[in-house]
């Protein structure tokens, strides 16, 4: 039998490394912080020895997830950069645009793709609502994005102060900035009329992103639950009046 070229072990690390944190991301879902390492086992059909081999204890796991996770994160938001307005170029990605992304290929796609049938689009329902539709169907196939949201709301309290700190920057610079700036976009005539003219300021437009997101997070953990985030999510939106 030839041995196994060390990229082909690498390979093969790193898609066991993805079904691992896709199965402590289901778990988790469930059991919060009661989940263990033989929990994560059981869900991945991989034996206790397998798993302890790549994560030792729950704490790394859950950290290596989460920054797995904020990968994915930023890439959910569609809108031209033309939308927006000058003042916002500080809020910008780097790449020059906001882009809503196919779900990620973390055991999900297979359902990602039976469903891209409903996509949605700014152009049906503004901007706003559009990603936060496309949002919660994300979280529907890929749990470990809903999770990055949930524990950022909590400011990542259950890792050690020495992991949640960078984490919760890192998600503030690549997940609440850039939707800041859509929420100007999206929102600018309703603040001009409501403010009298002044626009709101950075600031209160990242605390308005923390609860637009914290809101989603809420409405979408029953529906999460039962299997209905998917087909739930225009309700969603509608319910919260994106």
């Amino acid at each position: 039998m030839t041995p196994r070229t060390k990229e082909q072990n690498e390979e093969i690390r790193l898609r066991r490394l993805a079904q691992i944190r896709k199965a402590a991301a289901d778990v988790f879902l469930n059991k919060g912080p009661l989940l263990e390492i033989r929990d994560v086992a059981a869900q991945a059909g991989l034996g206790y020895g397998t798993v302890y081999h790549y994560y030792s204890n729950k704490g790394d796991l859950l950290h290596d997830l989460l920054w797995d996770a904020l990968d994915r994160a930023g890439e959910w938001l569609e809108v031209p950069m033309e939308a927006l307005h000058d003042s916002d170029a500080g809020m910008a990605p780097a790449g020059g645009h906001f882009r809503l992304a196919a779900a990620a290929d973390t055991g999900n796609s297979a359902a990602a793709g039976s469903r891209s049938g409903s996509r949605v689009t700014a152009a049906e329902l503004g901007p706003v609502a559009a990603a936060g539709v496309r949002l919660l169907q994300l979280w529907a196939e890929d749990h470990a994005l809903y999770l990055l949201h949930k524990l950022a709301g909590e400011g990542f309290a259950a890792l050690p102060e020495g992991r949640s700190i960078p984490l919760l920057a890192a998600f503030r610079r690549e997940v609440l900035t850039p939707l800041a700036a859509l929420l100007r976009s999206g929102h600018a005539a309703d603040g001009a009329a409501a403010s009298g003219g002044n626009a709101a300021e950075p600031q209160d437009l990242l605390q308005h992103a923390e609860m637009l997101l914290a809101a989603l997070v809420g409405c979408a953990s029953l529906s999460l639950r039962r299997g209905k985030l998917h087909e739930e999510a225009r309700d969603i939106a509608r319910l919260l009046k994106l």
